[in-house]
């Protein structure tokens, strides 16, 4: 296999870099961070002014098509640069979903909004005791009349907050098996009855759990068939192949303590950056990060392919999380006392960036699935072994 770029993602690479340094600044970054909420306007409207909310959706949707590894990129260097993508690449998502199997209604009142860059839609998957296995939901639609009466409650509804639409995973059928009795709906999120309750996490990023009591949506605003929400789930799967956003902290975290141990002097004399320690250290977390990239880069090849890399997802997701939080714990090992400084005060490493990382890391290891469920992933589909659950 050769995962190196081929002209298409090295020229759409450079492009996002200058995107970045044009839209994304010191202090909009500041902003995102103190509000706790993952996104930024301003630089959500520029992204779609570029068109790159069509990027995901193919061409004969209306969309730019491209591959998986343009998506790779693209969302790897805004993982470098610091900056927020969850609202885009949620929102792209959806939107392609909506533009393969919804109505012309949806697509209607949808599409444009998202693709102009004017609105976001919302993830209502996990919930409080079933976690990764969304097929276990237990958030109830019943039938009333013409329309329909959504009861339960969803956990880590991440930009709640500021989304117009939530894609909400329902019950709607008791009597069959799990994954057969699932429906999908688009509900507006100013809906009388949503209630959002915000959940602050270590990395100070805020979640939110919804809670929809009686809550009355029109049947225009059901995706996909009647307790046919697992094959929804697969067109969403399919568009989120290859995308592979979140396995590229460990890099940008090399990169802010190799510079610090290069510009940092010792009280005996010479640079932080000579200590053999430093350097074994910064030598581990660059082979995991090489590795992190390896398997992302293959998860996407996998995906320009044609097929699911569930697996291969599996993998890349579970190794990256795993060496961010480890090489969290070793360079703060390193730099001592003065590495739990946090942002904006004197002598803190890296302007508190490690110590930010710390509480970081371990979430990464619980969104988009556990370390558990990718562990079980691996080991039921790769290796054979006997189903854990």
């Amino acid at each position: 296999m050769d995962f190196r770029p081929g002209p298409a993602e090295q020229a759409f690479r450079a492009d996002v870099r200058a995107f970045l340094r044009e839209n994304w600044t010191p202090e909009q970054m500041a902003r995102v961070k103190r509000s706790g909420t993952m996104h930024d306007w301003d630089l959500h409207r520029a992204f779609a002014a570029r068109g790159w909310m069509r990027a995901a959706m193919p061409e004969s949707l209306g969309g730019q098509g491209r591959g998986p590894e343009e998506l790779a990129a693209l969302f790897q260097e805004f993982d470098l640069a610091g900056a927020p993508y969850d609202g885009m690449s949620v929102s792209m998502m959806v939107a392609s979903v909506v533009a393969q199997v919804g109505s012309d209604f949806q697509k209607r009142e949808i599409i444009p909004a998202v693709l102009s860059g004017d609105a976001l839609l919302c993830l209502g998957y996990s919930e409080p005791g079933s976690g990764s296995d969304v097929a276990a939901a237990t958030t109830r639609a019943e039938r009333d009349d013409d329309g329909w009466v959504i009861n339960g409650q969803k956990m880590w509804t991440s930009l709640a907050e500021v989304s117009r639409w939530v894609i909400l995973l329902t019950r709607t059928n008791t009597e069959v098996a799990k994954h057969r009795g699932l429906t999908f709906f688009l509900v507006p999120m100013e809906t009388p009855g949503i209630e959002i309750q915000e959940i602050k996490t270590l990395g100070n990023k805020r979640s939110n759990a919804t809670f929809y009591d009686d809550v009355r949506v029109d049947d225009r605003w059901r995706l996909g068939e009647v307790d046919g929400g697992w094959e929804v789930m697969k067109v969403a799967l399919a568009y989120e192949r290859g995308v592979m956003g979140g396995i590229s902290d460990g890099m940008a975290l090399f990169e802010a303590t190799r510079r610090h141990a290069e510009q940092t002097t010792l009280p005996e004399g010479g640079r932080l950056i000579d200590d053999p320690a430093v350097r074994e250290c910064l030598v581990r977390t660059a082979i995991d990060n090489e590795v992190a990239d390896l398997l992302g880069a293959r998860a996407a090849w996998v995906a320009a392919t044609g097929a699911l890399p569930g697996l291969e997802g599996s993998e890349a997701k579970m190794f990256a999380t795993e060496a961010f939080t480890r090489a969290t714990s070793d360079l703060l090992d390193l730099l001592g006392p003065e590495g739990v400084l946090k942002q904006g005060e004197p002598r803190a490493p890296v302007d508190g960036f490690l110590e930010y990382c710390h509480r970081y890391a371990p979430v990464t290891t619980i969104y988009g699935g556990t370390s558990e469920i990718q562990r079980n992933n691996v080991a039921e589909r790769m290796l054979g072994l006997p189903r854990a659950r």
